[in-house]
């Protein structure tokens, strides 16, 4: 039988294209309008999408001229979304250095149970250069300094999760008992960063943890994401390089003593698709036409710390040379090194290289018919380059429509993904154990 493959919707303004909200098939609803992510979030649940998930940025980027910006915040958007979707998972980011474990693990307690388990927590470091002053910090955080702050929170939060057994309420009303204070405890933390006393004022969650995601493919965020992470969203412009990543990271796991299938691995897919692949590859062509030359030197110098490269000339092939060695990087190391393995490996020029990153920030991008893109995902599954796919359309809601439409039936008949939902939580479409509590279980 075929491995059956999971698929994430990444919702991203009106497409994940920088110029996708020009183009007439993107929504002209605001960002800030809920019915519109409603209605994604509905039609990725009618096509049995496991997931749908909100990235997240603190502060507001220096392309906001030219590029749609402003959505809603993340965790009050999912509030929202599971009051009009049953069973799709809903994931949102949030920062572990820019808020407070206690409110965090008290935030997406609530949302697994307001949706009844189906949350998932994409952590971040927050490498956005912006951030820090928004949050009373003068200079950015170094990329180590906040892993390891990001541990530490990490460990906070769980505990914080498991400070209630699932069986600590009675809620006798004869008897007059609510709780059994035998079986809600305080974590009393004490390290580096943080001093937490506990427990939550909150039951456990329905899922024990909401799904843990990770993001980050530096050497430090592929050693986080071995020891935490249950889902992966990662950027691969090749599949050798999706196939070299899927090998380490699972087995970075099982050498932690947990099992391949505990970490389901989603790269980020944005693919362009039409009827032919002529009118598959004319519209990405047109959407690249539409990116303006300032945004994508702005978005190179966010994922390269600041750098400038408005003196590079566009039209002149690049090397490696012209970029910092991004394992210097404080931002985002491993998207940096996966511009500059690309520039190795293919010489663009500078125009070149800022319209392959419009597309899909350095993600799997490609056009073509809706066979031609199962048959791409069938053969990343079956190589093990992947678990299933971030799904990131280029322009919303029409790319997603097509996707959904003629793209799902195409792997159904193949046998590659479900027909139905057999699971309503996040760790179920996925196929996670749910953790066992750490306080009050032993294994």
């Amino acid at each position: 039988m075929p491995r059956q493959l999971h698929l994430n919707l990444f919702v991203h303004g009106r497409g994940h294209h920088e110029a996708g909200w020009r183009h007439p098939g993107a929504t002209r609803q605001a960002l800030t309008d809920i019915d519109y992510f409603r209605d994604l979030a509905v039609k990725a649940e009618r096509s049995l999408f496991d997931s749908i998930f909100f990235a997240d940025a603190l502060a507001l980027g220096d392309g906001a001229q030219f590029v749609a910006s402003g959505a809603l915040e993340p965790i009050t958007t999912l509030a929202a979304l599971s009051q009009a979707t049953s069973k799709i998972g809903l994931i949102a980011t949030a920062s572990t250095t820019y808020t407070e474990p206690f409110n965090l693990a008290r935030q997406f307690a609530s949302l697994d149970h307001i949706s009844r388990g189906r949350i998932g927590w994409n952590i971040v470091t927050s490498w956005v250069g912006g951030a820090g002053p928004n949050f009373g910090y003068t200079q950015q955080i170094e990329h180590a300094e906040r892993y390891a702050w990001a541990h530490e929170f990490l460990e906070v939060v769980t505990r914080l999760w498991d400070s209630w057994a699932d069986d600590a309420v009675i809620d006798d009303a004869a008897s007059g008992q609510f709780l059994d204070p035998a079986r809600v405890r305080r974590i009393g933390y004490e390290g580096r960063f943080h001093r937490v006393a506990g427990p939550l004022n909150l039951p456990r969650p329905p899922q024990g943890h909401p799904v843990l995601v990770q993001a980050g493919s530096s050497a430090t965020g592929k050693a986080f994401a071995a020891r935490y992470a249950e889902a992966v969203f990662t950027a691969h412009l090749t599949k050798e390089s999706a196939i070299d990543f899927y090998a380490e990271l699972k087995g970075a796991a099982v050498a932690l003593g947990r099992a391949e299938k505990d970490i389901v691995i989603l790269p980020g897919l944005s693919a362009a698709i039409g009827s032919t692949e002529k009118e598959a590859s004319a519209l990405l062509d047109e959407l690249d036409s539409l990116t303006d030359i300032s945004v994508g030197l702005g978005r190179l110098s966010n994922r390269f710390g600041g750098h400038d490269f408005s003196k590079l000339p566009l039209d002149q092939p690049l090397s490696v040379d012209d970029f910092p060695d991004p394992s210097t990087v404080q931002a985002a190391q491993s998207r940096a090194a996966v511009i500059t393995q690309l520039v190795a490996r293919e010489r663009p020029t500078l125009r070149g290289l800022l319209r392959q990153l419009a597309a899909a920030r350095g993600h799997f991008t490609l056009s073509g018919t809706p066979e031609h893109i199962a048959d791409v995902i069938a053969d990343w599954v079956e190589s093990r380059a992947a678990d299933g796919f971030n799904l990131m359309p280029p322009v919303l809601p029409a790319q997603l429509d097509i996707f959904a439409d003629e793209v799902v039936p195409i792997l159904q008949k193949r046998g590659l993904f479900r027909r139905e939902y057999e699971a309503a939580t996040l760790r179920g479409h996925y196929g996670l154990a749910r953790p066992h509590n750490a306080s009050f279980e032993s294994r």
